[in-house]
């Protein structure tokens, strides 16, 4: 009897970390959403976080400007996003800007038990400063997503979410009457004019 060695192997879970990240009213939301979406169509176990100061449009939804939506674990800090991840397969975290730094290491560590992690959020603050744990987490992502919304004063690609109010707090939330999306150009000349 001859026994032929075969290249078949066992499913393994492969981890991974997908940044979805550009400027506000870009779509990041929407892209999280769609890509959770398939995963639960693909019968995966998904959890969805975010953090719990943003509270815009639903305590515990996610929800996009379009106004689509679905349920989420709203979370304080990163590390409690440990403490929901077993019997997991995708892990999906929006509004990253809002989350500690440790949100990188947690990202890596599910990465590492074999979990997706996908990760939206804005890449810079109002004043174009890279913000929060997410130039880190796209710097230890398998794969990196930058979206762009159209610039509301010339129609190119929106560069940064310029705040309207006056108001310098880091954290501020607010949607289309305290923010707009702009391209370099326009942000630059309006931030010159001042």
């Amino acid at each position: 009897m001859i026994f032929f060695e075969t290249n078949i192997h066992l499913k393994e879970k492969r981890g991974s970390i997908e940044v979805i990240c550009g400027s506000m009213f870009s779509g990041k939301t929407e892209e999280l959403l769609r890509r959770l979406k398939r995963a639960k169509f693909a019968r995966q176990q998904v959890e969805i976080f975010k953090p719990s100061v943003d509270t815009r449009y639903s305590e515990t939804d996610v929800v996009s400007h379009d106004n689509n939506s679905i349920l989420s674990t709203p979370v304080d800090s990163s590390g409690n996003i440990l403490l929901y991840a077993e019997g997991v397969d995708v892990i999906g975290i929006d509004e990253a800007q809002f989350f500690d730094d440790g949100l990188v290491s947690v990202c890596s560590q599910l990465a590492n038990q074999g979990l997706r992690v996908i990760v939206a959020g804005l890449d810079m603050d109002f004043s174009g400063k890279p913000f929060g744990p997410v130039p880190g987490l796209c710097a230890v992502a398998d794969e990196v997503t930058k979206v762009h919304a159209i610039c509301v004063r010339c129609g190119a690609p929106a560069y940064i979410s310029h705040r309207l109010v006056d108001n310098n707090k880091r954290i501020f939330l607010g949607e289309k009457d305290e923010y707009e999306p702009v391209c370099r150009n326009c942000y630059q000349a309006e931030t010159n004019e001042k």
